[in-house]
């Protein structure tokens, strides 16, 4: 399966913080709470990450850039990590006011819902799950992240 995009998105709007309220548990986020993503446009036209969780009492965080792939509507980024690991970065939805997103990866192997509150309506997070499931993903893999210490 490859996940649809959305059309497009203003990455100036998409900027800001982002909690993680659901994901396929990647191994970098095991024992993870409090985990959110924080984007900021850089002067040079890429974007600053910030990626941070809590781990056992303590800030855990990594930095990144991410780079809008040319002709996709900015809903689809390629993120650097230490300059030689990369990752393929693709809004599969977004709420029309960006208090959410949802994000996988080319192969649909990873995915997140992200919010722009560390906590989201549980009706809301309902629909969300039910159109993830009925575009082909896997939501049986979904872990939900704590947002609490």
């Amino acid at each position: 399966m490859v996940p649809e995009t959305v059309p497009s998105v203003d990455v100036v709007r998409y900027c800001g913080t982002w909690y993680e309220i659901a994901s396929f548990a990647p191994k970098e986020e095991r024992n993870c709470v409090k985990t959110k993503a924080e984007y900021m446009l850089n002067r040079s036209g890429y974007v600053d990450v910030r990626n941070s969780c809590r781990r056992k009492g303590r800030e855990k965080s990594i930095k990144a850039k991410a780079f809008i792939v040319p002709d996709t509507g900015g809903a689809k980024l390629t993120v650097r990590f230490f300059r030689f690991i990369k990752g393929d970065y693709w809004i599969v939805d977004l709420a029309e006011d960006y208090s959410w997103a949802v994000v996988s990866t080319p192969t649909a192997g990873s995915l997140w819902i992200l919010s722009r509150t560390p906590y989201m309506d549980e009706t809301l997070y309902g629909s969300i799950v039910g159109k993830l499931k009925e575009k082909g993903f896997d939501t049986g893999r979904l872990v939900r992240t704590v947002q609490r210490d």
